[in-house]
C-alpha cells in the first residue's frame, strides 16, 4: 500500500503546475482592507497574511496524508475584476522592495514546543509589559500585536483543512480512508496551534508551516534539520508502538513530495541530515537513513536533500547514500560538516549554532532558526570583468596591452575589488529600503531573536544579517589567465589585440589558435599545480576583500562560488573568452574546472578543486561531477566513496554527483516525452533535464564523464 500511495502521489505532482494565484489575491486584498482597521504598518502585512490565509481554499487530494498546499485554481470572475482593479490602483502604491527574503530554515523545535498558542501567549506577555510611555516601546508593541494577529491566520486556515477532512470523511465509502480523513482532521486540530503529540502531528505541523510560509512570493524555506527535530517524536511513538517504521517512512515520503506541489520547478528547496551536535558527535540515527531512503521514493527534483558529512559518519550511511546517487536520482549533495562548521565559526558563530545549519537554497549555508541572510545577492560575472579589463568587446575593442601579465593580474584584481565594493553598496541600500517598508510577521515568529528584540525581521530582528556575494566563472578566469600567461607572454605566440580580434569572432577562422588554447595550456582540474594556483589568488583576493565590509542590519560579507542557473544566463550574454570557451556557451557551473577540462580523470580534479580554502565561502561552493550510470556497480561505489571521502579530508565544500550517461542524455534531447521524470544535477540545485533550456541541456551534456 505504502508504494502504491507514493507513485500515485508522485505521478500527482509530476503532472501538477503549482500556481499561488490565489495567493496573491488574497494578500493584496487583505492589504487594502486592512487600512480600514490597523493603524501600524507592520499590522497591516500581518492583517494582510491572516486575510490569505483564512480565506484560501484548502485541498485535500486522494491518497494524501500530509496537507498543506495551493488549491491552484483559477480566480472567479469576479476576483479577477477585482485583481485588475488592486493591480491598477491599489499596489502601486506600495513601495516596490528589491533585496531578497527566505532562504532559511525555521526554528522547528519552538513550533513543536510551543505551538502558535504558545507564541501567541508570548507575544501577548511581552507586549503586557512594555511601558508604552517609553516611545522606542511603541514599535515592539506593534510587532507583537502583529505575531498575534499572523499566528491567529496560520490557525485558522488549519481549521479549515480540520473541517475538510472531516467533511470527506463523512463523504468517504472505503473504511481505510475515512479513518486516514479522520485522523488528518484530528491532526489539524491540534496542529500547529498546540504543541505536537506524536511523530505524525509534528511531521503535519512542520510541513504545514513550511507551505504557509511561502506565502504570495512564492518564498522558499527549507525544512532544516528533521532527522534532529523529529527524533523524540519518533522515538516515543515507535517504543510506545504507537506507529511503525514503515508509516513513519510513508509520512517521511508525503512531506517531501508536497514540496512539488506548490513550489515550481526550476528552483530549490529541501532539508538537510546527518551532522554533528553541539556537543560534537555525529547524529546519525534511524531517521537519517529513512530521509536518504526517501529519495528512491520520491525521485523527483524536490526535496532537495543534503547530507552532512564528517568522520564519524557510518560507512553504511555513505553507501545508501553513493546508492542514491548511483541510480541517478541526484540527491544527496554531500557536505563537508567540519569545513561549514569551522566557516561558521570563521564568521563569529559558537560552536553550539555553527553544528546546526542548513543548506537554504542550493548550497548557501544560513544558520537554522536565526537567519535572515540574502544569498547570492548579487551574482558577479567574472569572466566578463576579465574581458573589460583587457578592454575586449564583440565589436571595436580598445585594447589595454599591460606590460606584463603580473600588471593584469593587478588591474584584474583591482577592478574586482571596485565591484564588490559598488555591490555592496547597492545591496546596503536595498536592505534600507527593505527595513522600512517590508514586513514578516509570521516568519518572525519562528527566527531568533526577533521575540527577544521586539523587532520584525525585515527590520534587523534576526541575530544574523549576512549578504552573500556570489561569483561565477572562477574555473574560465583561471584558464584564461593561464592562456593570456603562457600565449602572450611567455611563448608570444599572440598579440593582445590578436586575441581580441580572435574572441570577436567566436574562433571563426581562427580553430588552430582554439585549439592551441585549449589543449597546449595546463588547465585547472588536473592536478598540475600552476593552473589550478591561479584559483587559489582568485578565491583568496575575494576572501580577503570580503572581510572589509558589513552589512546595513549589521551583518556580514559572506562571498560564495556557486551559480544556480546563472552561469547560463552569464553565458548567453558573454562573448567568447581566452580559455577556448565560445560565445553564449555557460559559464563554469561552480568552483570547480569548467566543463570538459579534467582530462585525468575525478581524483585530480578533485585535488585540484581542494588546493584553496574552502570554509570562508560560506556562501556555498558547487563542485559538479559527472559519472557514467552504466558503470555503476559494488567496486564502483568503493571507489566513489573513497573519493568522497579524499574530498572531504583535504577540506572540499561541497560534491554533487550526477550519474547518468551521455547517450540517455541525448536521447532525451530527441524525444523529450519520454524522459519527463530525468533529473540532473545543475549548478548547486536539480531540475528535470527536458525542462531545461537548450543552452543548459548542452552544458550538461559536455560536463567531464568520469568513469570510476
Amino acid at each position: 500500500m505504502q508504494e502504491k500511495r507514493i507513485e500515485k502521489l508522485r505521478t500527482h505532482a509530476l503532472n501538477c503546475k503549482p500556481s499561488n494565484a490565489e495567493w496573491v489575491y488574497l494578500f493584496a486584498k487583505g492589504f487594502l482592507e486592512s487600512a480600514k482597521k490597523e493603524k501600524a504598518y507592520c499590522c497591516r502585512f500581518a492583517a494582510a497574511t491572516a486575510y490569505m490565509l483564512e480565506n484560501a481554499q484548502p485541498v485535500i487530494d486522494e491518497d494524501e496524508l500530509i496537507v498543506g498546499k495551493m488549491s491552484c485554481r483559477a480566480l472567479t470572475q469576479t476576483e479577477q475584476a477585482e485583481w485588475e482593479n488592486l493591480k491598477k490602483y491599489s499596489l502601486p502604491s506600495k513601495p516596490r522592495l528589491g533585496g531578497q527574503a527566505s532562504h532559511l530554515a525555521v526554528d522547528y523545535d519552538k513550533l513543536l514546543a510551543l505551538g502558535a498558542d504558545g507564541i501567541i501567549r508570548d507575544a501577548a506577555e511581552r507586549a503586557e509589559k512594555l511601558d508604552l510611555t517609553i516611545p522606542e516601546n511603541l514599535e515592539k508593541y506593534n510587532f507583537y500585536q502583529s505575531c498575534i494577529i499572523a499566528l491567529g491566520g496560520l490557525c485558522r486556515l488549519a481549521d479549515q483543512y480540520a473541517a475538510l477532512a472531516s467533511e470527506l470523511a463523512e463523504k468517504c465509502v472505503d473504511e481505510k480512508r475515512k479513518n486516514e480523513l479522520k485522523e488528518i482532521a484530528e491532526n489539524c486540530r491540534n496542529v500547529p496551534k498546540k504543541p505536537a503529540r506524536t511523530f505524525y502531528e509534528a511531521v503535519q505541523s512542520a510541513s504545514f508551516l513550511t507551505f504557509c510560509l511561502s506565502g504570495p512570493d512564492t518564498l522558499l524555506y527549507q525544512l532544516g534539520r528533521p532527522d534532529r527535530y523529529l527524533l523524540k517524536f519518533y522515538i516515543n511513538d515507535t517504543e510506545n508502538r504507537v506507529i511503525s517504521r514503515e508509516f513513519a517512512q510513508e509520512l517521511i515520503d508525503c512531506m517531501g513530495l508536497l514540496y512539488n506541489e506548490y513550489i515550481p520547478g526550476g528552483l530549490a528547496v529541501g532539508y538537510m541530515v546527518g551532522g554533528r551536535d553541539e556537543n560534537g558527535r555525529d547524529v546519525t540515527n534511524d531517521l537519517t537513513y529513512m530521509f536518504i531512503e526517501s529519495i528512491g521514493h520520491i525521485r523527483m527534483i524536490y526535496p532537495g536533500v543534503g547530507l552532512c558529512c564528517n568522520n564519524g559518519t557510518p560507512d553504511n550511511l555513505l553507501e545508501l547514500s553513493c546508492d542514491m546517487l548511483g541510480k541517478g536520482y541526484s540527491h544527496p549533495a554531500l557536505f563537508n560538516d567540519d569545513v561549514i562548521i569551522k566557516g561558521l565559526q570563521y564568521y563569529g558563530l559558537p560552536y553550539s549554532e555553527a553544528c546546526n545549519y542548513i543548506h537554504s537554497t542550493c548550497v548557501e549555508i544560513t544558520p537554522v532558526a536565526s537567519s535572515a541572510t540574502w544569498v547570492a545577492s548579487p551574482y558577479v560575472n567574472l569572466v566578463q570583468l576579465l574581458l573589460d579589463t583587457i578592454g575586449i568587446k564583440k565589436e571595436n575593442s580598445v585594447c589595454v596591452e599591460f606590460e606584463t601579465f603580473e600588471k593584469l593580474q593587478e588591474a584584474f584584481f583591482n577592478n574586482l575589488s571596485a565591484v564588490i565594493k559598488k555591490n555592496i553598496i547597492e545591496q546596503n541600500l536595498l536592505q534600507l529600503e527593505r527595513t522600512k517598508f517590508s514586513f514578516n510577521p509570521l516568519l518572525s515568529c519562528f527566527v531568533n531573536d526577533c521575540m527577544q528584540k521586539g523587532m520584525d525581521i525585515e527590520s534587523g530582528g534576526a541575530r544574523y544579517n549576512w549578504i552573500m556575494p556570489s561569483f561565477v566563472g572562477v574555473g574560465n578566469v583561471a584558464d584564461s589567465f593561464g592562456v593570456i600567461n603562457e600565449m602572450v607572454y611567455k611563448n608570444k605566440a599572440v598579440t593582445i589585440p590578436e586575441l581580441a580580434v580572435i574572441l570577436e569572432n567566436n574562433f571563426n577562422g581562427y580553430e588552430e589558435k582554439k585549439q592551441l588554447f585549449q589543449n597546449r595550456v595546463d588547465k585547472y582540474g588536473n592536478d598540475i599545480d600552476t593552473a589550478d594556483f591561479y584559483v587559489s589568488e582568485i578565491t583568496g583576493m575575494i576572501a580577503q576583500e570580503c572581510k572589509k565590509y558589513s552589512t546595513y542590519r549589521k551583518g556580514k560579507l559572506v562571498p560564495s562560488l556557486f551559480c544556480w542557473v546563472m552561469h547560463n544566463e552569464f553565458g548567453k550574454n558573454t562573448m567568447a573568452s581566452p580559455d577556448g570557451r565560445t560565445e553564449g556557451f555557460p559559464l563554469g557551473d561552480g568552483s570547480g574546472p569548467a566543463q570538459g577540462r579534467e582530462k585525468h580523470g575525478p581524483t585530480a580534479s578533485i585535488l585540484s578543486s581542494t588546493k584553496w580554502d574552502h570554509y570562508p565561502f560560506i556562501g556555498g561552493i558547487a563542485v559538479n561531477m559527472k559519472f557514467s550510470k552504466k558503470m555503476f556497480n559494488d567496486e564502483s561505489k568503493k571507489k566513489l566513496m573513497s573519493l568522497i571521502k579524499t574530498f572531504m579530508m583535504r577540506g572540499g565544500f561541497e560534491i554533487q554527483i550526477n550519474a547518468v550517461d551521455k547517450d540517455v542524455l541525448l536521447k532525451a534531447v530527441k524525444t523529450p516525452e519520454l524522459y519527463g521524470d530525468l533529473v540532473v544535477r545543475v549548478g548547486g540545485y536539480s531540475d528535470y533535464f527536458v525542462r531545461l533550456s537548450p543552452s543548459m541541456q548542452a552544458e550538461v551534456i559536455e560536463r567531464t564523464g568520469h568513469i570510476l
